[in-house]
């Protein structure tokens, strides 16, 4: 099948040239850790990024962060010795989210990402009862406390669209549920439920359990003011949400993270938490948070990647799901783990195989020109 990507598409809005600094993870996708990738002429020897010519596309985190700003803050606190967080540093932090979210300080528990406090989450209100969340999520953390002998999870089918089935989670929630955890927007498959249907039935749930919400990617929704349950938590419902700084602020090595709920539950969660973050996730995070100009260049960026990957994927003719996140979820007519080999041979990075949803892919947004190289080599690897 011949395709061709408009070049004229993918360069709509203009390619600026990347001014900002951009620190990967050091985690490796199963592609990479398999030995997918050819050897790189010129390898990293710190093994701080991808090897040389991979389009990293498996990983969720924003490619053109940290911002200048975020970095900036790193290099002043080096250079200030600060070995250790400073509690000004942390009271800044807080003071900042608790003002653009309208609660207070004491309201927020900031930890090494959002990893960690929703990892705390799951030792507290596991071993209380079953966690109720749908069938499809990011579970790692739920499954923390399961794999440490701490509670179960309850999965929901997801409805037939894939979305979260609001009303089969609260039909299983009762006084001997431990919590009811969501993702908003959902993890793999990028979509967002319906701001009033979604905090009605929360409102409901919370009257008999905790709710805990992960809006990892809220940021990066069409409508984040009107879709967040943050402000449920002021209405005195029973409510947690958690944020990351690892996704819309590129600050994914740099660990940071946050959970917004009542100050008494915040009280319970800080006994928990295992570890502080080192004072640059600090001093980053204080940078980042109010570069809106970075915000919103990068989520711009991002959009623009999505809206090539949704062209291409409709295009083929594939299903695929509507992503308010920096990824897409769609159904390729291949086996996952098929696509993601068939991809690392052209030394690009996607997700293998959820569960057993074995034709579904999950693709997020590098750089431009990665995306590029992505949708180009589709109509390839699913007509093969």
């Amino acid at each position: 099948m011949a395709f061709d990507v408009s070049r004229r598409f993918l360069m709509a809005g203009g390619l600026a040239a990347s001014t900002m600094t951009s620190l990967a993870a050091c985690a490796t996708t199963s592609a990479e850790t398999q030995g997918a990738f050819p050897a790189s002429t010129t390898p990293d020897p710190y093994l701080l990024g991808p090897k040389e010519g991979v389009a990293l596309l498996s990983r969720n985190e924003n490619p053109y962060g940290p911002s200048k700003s975020a970095l900036k803050m790193v290099e002043y606190a080096a250079s200030k010795g600060a070995y250790y967080t400073s509690q000004e540093a942390v009271q800044t932090l807080m003071q900042l989210i608790a003002d653009k979210h309208g609660v207070a300080p004491e309201q927020i528990v900031l930890t090494t990402g959002s990893g960690e406090v929703l990892s705390a989450i799951a030792m507290i209100y596991g071993k209380e009862g079953p966690i109720v969340a749908p069938r499809l999520f990011w579970d790692t953390t739920a499954l923390y406390a399961v794999n440490q002998g701490v509670g179960s999870i309850d999965r929901v089918p997801l409805a037939a669209d894939m979305s979260v089935d609001l009303a089969a989670i609260e039909a299983k929630v009762s006084s001997d549920t431990g919590i009811v955890q969501l993702c908003n927007p959902n993890n793999p498959t990028g979509m967002v439920s319906d701001a009033a249907t979604l905090k009605a039935s929360v409102k409901r749930m919370a009257a008999k359990t905790t709710v805990l919400v992960d809006e990892a990617y809220m940021e990066l929704a069409d409508d984040p003011e009107g879709n967040t349950c943050i402000g449920l938590i002021n209405e005195g419902h029973d409510v947690i949400v958690t944020r990351t700084f690892s996704k819309i602020f590129g600050m994914a090595g740099l660990r940071m993270g946050y959970s917004i709920s009542s100050a008494e539950t915040a009280e319970k969660i800080r006994g928990v938490v295992m570890s502080w973050s080192p004072c640059t996730s600090y001093a980053a995070a204080i940078g980042a948070y109010q570069d809106e100009a970075f915000i919103d260049y990068s989520k711009k960026k991002i959009v623009e990647a999505r809206e090539m990957v949704n062209m291409t994927i409709d295009t083929l003719g594939l299903e695929r799901l509507p992503s308010q996140t920096n990824f897409v979820y769609f159904k390729s007519g291949k086996e996952a783990n098929d696509v993601q080999k068939a991809m690392s041979a052209k030394l690009i990075s996607v997700r293998g195989q959820y569960m057993d949803y074995n034709e579904w892919t999950r693709v997020s947004m590098g750089k431009i020109e990665d995306v590029e190289r992505f949708c180009k080599a589709l109509p390839e690897v699913v007509s093969a």
